[in-house]
């Protein structure tokens, strides 16, 4: 996000150098903040003083100065859409790993998902396996993410998106309106909500669907059953993320029929802004909805069902009447940052009482 400045919050922790004696210098393989809610928005506003968050570049993770790489979504340092692109990331992706070789820098790696969304090739597959034998530590997001056997590793989870999106009192939702957004790709669900929601015979309800699809086809799809259809809206593209928050708190519920949900920042926006979301059950649906308390967090076993939808407004509507919110204390990112910090100073002990 940024300030009445105009300067991005992660300016001062990434390119210069403030009053505090920064003792830890961690590089994200995350980029820069654009002004809109990303991950590396969190790292840089939850970080201690004692932390100095530098934002990702190939020169400056093979030229510049740091003390510990810290990794999330590894596959997107060798993926890109020509082979010319793949061939130049591939040269630098190998530079890096022999960077880190030569310095001795520890790798940190937040493991988001149990695998990446889409596979990769011979050559990722490599990168990612020599890159995982120099990773010294991993963190979770929730305790239930399989890891390599015996290796190092902490618990941290997602944080929540209340400092971002602050109460609206003013704010209610609409009979009837159901909501997904995030970027639209295929194993997300969208085409089986698209079929279970024409299937609900129920003339009050709509459902609104706003982010970018994957590819023309996907798009080409959704907007034809939506024409077909005066009780859905689609908006196919990214949005502002004040109009992001408008949508969600119209919605009564907020449905995420993923084929398979581990982590879901969606899911913990939703939940930010008070709205009950739908999803799958899973190990880890189960935990969070145990975690956010009773009617947030709403489940469905097997292929998504109208039948689900239709229980999942009711339990929605009860759970808007309790007046209650979802617990998200252990997901504030002041919290979420302090741990990350303990995280660095084990892998880079040497440098906890400042640098010499």
């Amino acid at each position: 996000m940024r300030s009445e400045s105009g300067r991005s919050r992660g300016d001062d922790h990434a390119d210069v150098e403030t009053a505090v004696d920064v003792r830890i210098r961690v590089l994200h393989v995350l980029p820069a903040p654009n002004g809109t809610t990303q991950y590396v928005d969190h790292m840089i506003g939850g970080a201690p003083p004692e932390i100095q968050i530098l934002t990702f570049s190939w020169p400056r993770a093979i030229l510049g100065a740091y003390d510990v790489l810290h990794v999330h979504w590894p596959e997107f340092l060798v993926r890109q859409r020509t082979p010319v692109g793949r061939f130049v990331k591939a040269i630098l992706a190998h530079l890096l790993l022999l960077r880190l070789d030569l310095t001795e820098t520890p790798v940190v790696r937040t493991a988001h998902n149990v695998a990446p969304h889409e596979s990769g090739g011979r050559l990722e597959r490599s990168f990612l396996a020599a890159l995982d034998r120099r990773t010294v530590l991993w963190i979770r997001l929730n305790p239930t993410t399989p890891l390599p056997s015996g290796v190092r590793n902490a618990t941290i989870p997602h944080g929540h998106y209340r400092s971002v999106f602050p109460p609206d009192p003013g704010a209610r939702p609409e009979p009837g309106r159901l909501f997904q957004f995030g970027l639209i790709r295929r194993y997300k669900g969208i085409e089986r909500l698209l079929d279970v929601f024409r299937a609900v015979n129920d003339p009050a309800m709509r459902l609104t669907i706003v982010g970018r699809p994957e590819d023309a086809a996907l798009a080409d799809h959704i907007r034809a059953v939506a024409a077909a259809d005066h009780r859905i809206q689609a908006r196919l593209e990214f949005v502002p993320d004040d109009l992001l928050a408008r949508e969600v708190r119209r919605a009564e519920l907020v449905v995420l029929p993923y084929q398979e949900m581990h982590n879901s920042g969606a899911a913990l926006l939703a939940l930010s802004l008070d709205r009950p979301v739908l999803v799958p059950r899973s190990d880890a649906t189960d935990g969070l909805a145990r975690e956010v308390g009773e009617g947030w967090v709403i489940m469905y076993d097997g292929v998504l069902q109208p039948a689900d939808l239709l229980r999942a407004m009711a339990v929605a509507r009860m759970t808007r009447e309790r007046g209650t919110r979802p617990h998200l204390d252990e997901r504030d990112w002041e919290l979420i940052g302090r741990r990350h910090a303990e995280a660095y100073r084990k892998v880079v002990p040497h440098l906890a009482g400042g640098r010499r």
